[in-house]
């Protein structure tokens, strides 16, 4: 509850837009903006935020783009790993989500050099770009979107650089839509796989949505027009038509369609066919979505205008939109093609009765979840990036394993978990002679899979953790670095065949188990390290040296003896303070009286002298002169 409320005052500072309405979040970022904004269609506009590097330009023509958000963008230099990731934050419940990208590149670095570079989202790769692009997406950009569905509080948004080419990203436009959006028959649920879409039209109109119209979709889905995607060569003559009266049947939960894809629509005169070409990926299977409304008032009853649909040559449905729904209602068909054998998905609309109709068309690549990192490995593989302060052209964001068509973290290699064939995990990080400057983090011992690790010949100090000591662990090399302390009793728990210590400052006895590892066929080096103790050629350790330092033993005596010090410290300032105090009390007079005691003495011993002088002269007669006078 604490951790939603804080997210949610997040997203409030960050400008995202997030009501009381259900599924209302959406955030639209311009990426390489420096400023807030409003675009001529009241969507507001973030400052580019959330990247983990890169840096930022401005398209070459400026003047030819109709939005701000579309002339700058931000691109990932080598220099910042070959892979590089937007982490958007969403509502802490997760959801299903409608993801909107906009890539150009106007030659914004005067190369004349469109990029390679795949983008993944979640783990798994949705977009391929390779250079050269085609003429009109180099200059004026497009648009790419897809709906996926996450658990998570942040959705990542990954760039990979094929060889050492910077992708590149204008806009990015999140939006939370309803769960049970675009339902149909399939194997998995919707959280099993990712709906990218492969195209997108409204028939009978111009391209409109967001982004090119005022007109809204609660989705912020925009549609082509037809003409982009209809063949030509059929012979039949299109006729456009426009609904004369509003519609029904539209704005429903769970995909909530505008009314104004079933305002327009396409028929073909004189019974004509109409047919539709949509580019596709042989190795997935797609989703269609139709969407018919008979619009035309002329169509009063049911059979008066029936068409067949054909996808790829298969007849996949007969129509009779009159029957199903009556005049001005939306009526939608969804259908999975499986098993394609070419890069082209064919759609034909026969009449049976009358001319065939249809208001627009949507076609989504299902694409299924890659695998992933196991959640607490990615928590451990996210704290030894902070510990060991991994620098930003290593590239470690986002998953560190996925997705699996691309390299994981560079020096980490991953497997599927053998327990779980859903997940995957990190056996092996091999980072050494990298000038790492850091810590082993604790979370390490997350890791549950790690078979090797080499962190070698770097500047890495502090404890070697206890954590670090799992079954797994077959190689462990931390030679030549500044690690301090004990070596835990937990690496003797291993599968320990090779251990490297050599270098370091460590001290206190060398666990026996990990010795022993050198006596039954394996190998280890502890050499170098100046206070290591308890094995051979080592010296003996101190009779309260224990296995991870002091002793309890050693540590009570410590107690002990420091207690009688301490003691014995305290009786001799006691003695002393006495007979300071007893010397202070022998009643000692000041210097000044002192001084003045001394004269009065001396005066005194004058005069006795005098009298005396006198008594003995009295005795004899004789009185001074000085007296008689």
């Amino acid at each position: 509850m604490v951790r939603g409320f804080f997210l949610f005052l997040f997203l409030l500072h960050f400008g995202v837009s997030l009501s009381e309405a259900p599924f209302n979040f959406s955030v639209n970022i311009d990426c390489g903006g420096h400023v807030d904004s409003t675009d001529a269609f009241h969507a507001t506009w973030l400052s580019d935020r959330f990247y983990s590097g890169g840096a930022t330009a401005v398209v070459s023509e400026p003047l030819r783009f109709q939005h701000e958000q579309e002339k700058t963008l931000r691109y990932f230099p080598i220099s910042s790993g070959k892979k590089n990731c937007y982490n958007i934050p969403t509502p802490a419940a997760g959801g299903r989500f409608f993801l909107r990208t906009f890539f150009v590149y106007d030659n914004y670095n005067g190369k004349s050099h469109t990029p390679s570079f795949d983008v993944s989202v979640e783990g798994t790769v949705v977009f391929s770009w390779r250079s050269p692009w085609p003429e009109s997406a180099s200059r004026s950009g497009a648009y790419s979107d897809l709906f996926v569905s996450h658990e998570d509080s942040v959705i990542d948004l990954c760039l990979y650089s094929i060889a050492t080419d910077a992708p590149v990203i204008s806009s990015i436009e999140l939006k939370q839509i309803d769960p049970s959006a675009y339902p149909f028959d399939y194997s998995r649920n919707s959280s099993s796989y990712i709906l990218v879409n492969y195209g997108r039209f409204s028939s009978g109109s111009n391209k409109w949505g967001p982004g090119f119209t005022n007109d809204t979709d609660n989705f912020g889905r925009s549609w082509q027009a037809d003409v982009d995607f209809r063949v030509s060569s059929t012979g039949a003559t299109p006729k456009a038509i426009s609904a004369l009266k509003n519609v029904d049947n539209i704005e429903r939960s769970p995909n909530f369609f505008p009314e104004m894809l079933y305002k327009t629509a396409l028929t073909a005169l004189n019974s004509g066919v109409l047919e539709y070409e949509l580019p596709v990926d042989a190795k997935l299977d797609y989703l269609l979505w139709f969407h018919f409304a008979e619009i035309d008032v002329s169509v009063t009853k049911a059979g008066q205008r029936v068409f067949d649909v054909l996808v790829n040559g298969q007849n996949v449905s007969r129509v009779d939109v009159f029957k199903e729904v009556g005049g001005f209602a939306a009526y939608d068909l969804p259908y999975v093609v499986k098993n394609l054998s070419s890069s082209t998905l064919s759609i034909r609309l026969e009449p049976v009765v009358g001319s065939s109709v249809i208001c627009g068309l949507e076609n989504y690549a299902i694409v299924p979840i890659d695998l992933k990192t196991a959640p607490e490995q990615v928590s451990a593989m996210n704290a030894l990036k902070a510990s060991l302060r991994i620098p930003d052209r290593m590239g470690w964001n986002g998953d560190p394993c996925a997705p699996s068509a691309w390299d994981a973290w560079e020096g980490v290699t991953c497997h599927p978990i053998r327990e779980d064939e859903s997940a995957l995990g990190v056996s092996q990080i091999d980072l050494g002679s990298q000038g790492l400057k850091g810590y082993i983090s604790d979370q390490i011992g997350l890791l549950t899979n790690l078979v090797s690790l080499n962190l070698s010949s770097n500047s890495l100090g502090g404890d070697i953790p206890s954590s670090l000591g799992q079954k797994s662990l077959v190689k462990l090399d931390l030679s030549n670095n500044r690690f301090k302390g004990s070596i835990p009793e937990s690496l003797t728990s291993s599968s320990l065949q090779l251990v490297l210590l050599h270098g370091n400052l460590l001290e206190g006895r060398v666990p026996e188990g990990l010795y022993s590892i050198g006596l039954h066929g394996g190998a280890i080096d502890i050499s170098g390290n100046k206070a290591l103790c308890g094995v051979p050629p080592l010296q003996d350790c101190p009779l309260f040296w224990g296995k991870n330092g002091v002793s309890t033993a050693g540590k009570i005596g410590i107690i002990i003896s420091s207690v009688i010090i301490l003691s014995a410290a305290a009786t001799l300032a006691y003695c002393f303070c006495i007979k300071k105090r007893q010397r202070d009390y022998d009643f000692g007079l000041p210097h000044e009286l002192v001084s003045l005691a001394s004269k009065r003495y001396k005066y005194q011993r004058q005069k006795s002298l005098m009298d005396l002088e006198m008594e003995s002269q009295h005795a004899k007669g004789f009185i001074p002169h000085h007296v008689l006078n």
